[in-house]
């Protein structure tokens, strides 16, 4: 009897125990399969470089251009000598994510802005496919990422940000005029090239220009154009074509885009832009001939290895998957920009409970230049819960005005943290790399690298960081953007 009431009370006392755990702990822990484990240190750049040998997962020979972080150590723009402090590195990051921000508000009144201007077809005609590889820099407002490109002839080569967010190739033809940074880029001489000529007022070209978002003018039946941003930077000159070359085999002759004479604001010593959006004017129109408006890229995780930017279509990289490219009514302008149905979002393994509709309501697009990705109001609460709640066992620390949700991670040799997933309404789900969700603002402080737009009526952008180390695939004429992991390995 004696052992008997022994075995009832730990059956009894470990029932208790159990209820007791349950009534502390109502919500199911992430499951291993569910999070990424990383050691805190690989959150941070490395000193030195370490370039991807992958160029594009195919058997034809695209034309690929190298691309990397203007300030990191695979940067000729890179000082060895340089040391950071946590303080600086704060600072540094400050005005990213403030510039950040003017970025978006930007895309923001593009789309509220009407203009019912006709587009132009393509004007070149090549064939085949091409790559080039991709640096990241700071450059209009947040930071970008950079490809070398030549331009005239003799070939000047010349840094520039590439943009899907933009439409207009334009590099610098003056100097800064005073409130920029040092000129450190050389800058485009027309005069210095055989081949370089200004456009006319009236070719449908210039009167083209405010499709894109652009202003136009005229100067002695010469087309000027301005393209102004957010954070007060611009470029303003001549409309003009020239000789562009991606690579030795893949030349372009009577491109179009602005020779930048008066070139004010956060260039950081770049030499301009290169413009990858939907219009007339943009690099994938003027060259739809040649590569039939395809195009990807991989965006490295840090500042201290590479990536690509891909031209043409030889053959799909593996793993690739599809969602369905949306193109917006709100506006023309605004029609240059690459709409998708983002319709959900999955932390740890769990879609969140979001309606649909706050997500269709005000649309998404996605862009190279936005560093943090910006979610409905709505979305974004509900993630943020979620994070939080799978993060409770760290210490929350106050982030930056934007990145409210930020961690210190001080001698803590490894973390682990929820996966995150976009859903699409056509039912692609697209894993981020584990790169693609914290934000490093010091060596001691990451934060959840997502924002949430001041209401659910705002389009919402999924920015660079989350698409880091993932092939992006745009296949314009198709009307359809892919996604394949590792694309920068």
């Amino acid at each position: 009897m004696g052992f008997f009431s022994v075995f009832l009370c730990l059956i009894l006392c470990s029932f208790e125990n159990g209820f007791a755990l349950a009534a502390r702990d109502t919500k199911p822990h992430l499951l291993p399969h569910t999070t990424h484990t990383v050691e805190v240190n690989s959150l941070l750049p490395a000193t030195t470089c370490s370039p991807s040998t992958k160029g594009h997962n195919s058997n034809k020979a695209p034309s690929v251009l190298k691309v990397v972080h203007k300030h990191g150590p695979c940067s000729k723009f890179h000082k060895s000598s340089k040391t950071s402090t946590t303080t600086s590195d704060e600072k540094y990051h400050a005005q990213i994510l403030k510039q950040d921000q003017a970025r978006v508000n930007s895309i923001h009144s593009r789309l509220h802005h009407n203009n019912n201007n006709n587009r132009r077809k393509d004007p070149l005609t090549q064939s085949a496919a091409t790559t080039l590889p991709a640096k990241s820099g700071i450059v209009i407002g947040s930071p970008n990422y950079i490809v070398t490109v030549g331009l005239g002839t003799p070939a000047k080569q010349l840094s520039l940000v590439f943009d899907t967010g933009s439409d207009l190739t334009w590099t610098q033809c003056q100097p800064c005029a005073g409130s920029c940074y040092k000129q450190t880029e050389p800058i485009f001489d027309p005069s210095l090239s055989s081949s370089y000529k200004n456009i006319p007022c009236t070719t449908a070209a210039c009167t083209q220009l405010p499709s894109s978002g652009l202003k136009q003018s005229c100067s002695a039946s010469t087309c000027l154009y301005i393209a102004g941003y957010n954070d007060n930077s611009f470029s303003k000159g001549v409309f003009g074509s020239e000789k562009l070359t991606l690579t030795p085999t893949d030349v372009f002759e009577g491109f179009l885009f602005g020779c930048g004479l008066d070139n004010e604001g956060l260039f950081n010593g770049s030499a301009g832009l290169l413009g990858l959006g939907r219009s007339s004017i943009s690099l994938v129109e003027q060259t739809a001939n040649k590569y039939n408006r395809f195009f990807s890229y991989c965006l490295p995780s840090t500042s201290s290895s590479t990536g690509h930017l891909t031209f043409g279509d030889g053959g799909s990289p593996n793993g690739v998957k599809f969602t369905k490219l949306i193109t917006s009514s709100q506006s023309e302008s605004a029609a240059s920009l690459y709409g998708l149905g983002l319709s959900g979002i999955n932390v740890g393994g769990s879609q969140l409970s979001i309606a649909p509709s706050v997500f269709s309501s005000s649309g998404t697009i996605i862009d190279s230049g936005t560093v943090i990705t910006r979610l409905p109001a709505t979305a974004y609460a509900a993630l943020r819960g979620a994070f939080q709640e799978a993060m409770k066992n760290y210490t929350l620390t106050k982030g930056d005005p934007l990145l409210d949700t930020c961690y210190n991670f001080s001698g803590l040799n490894t973390v682990s943290y929820p996966k995150i997933a976009f859903v699409f309404g056509d039912g692609l789900t697209v894993d981020l790399d584990a790169t693609g969700i914290l934000f490093p603002i010091s060596p001691s402080q990451v934060c959840l690298a997502f924002a949430g737009n001041k209401d659910d009526s705002d389009v919402g952008v999924i920015g660079n960081v989350q698409q880091q180390r993932l092939e992006v695939v745009y296949d314009v004429a198709g009307g359809k953007v892919g996604f394949a992991p590792g694309g920068c390995d």
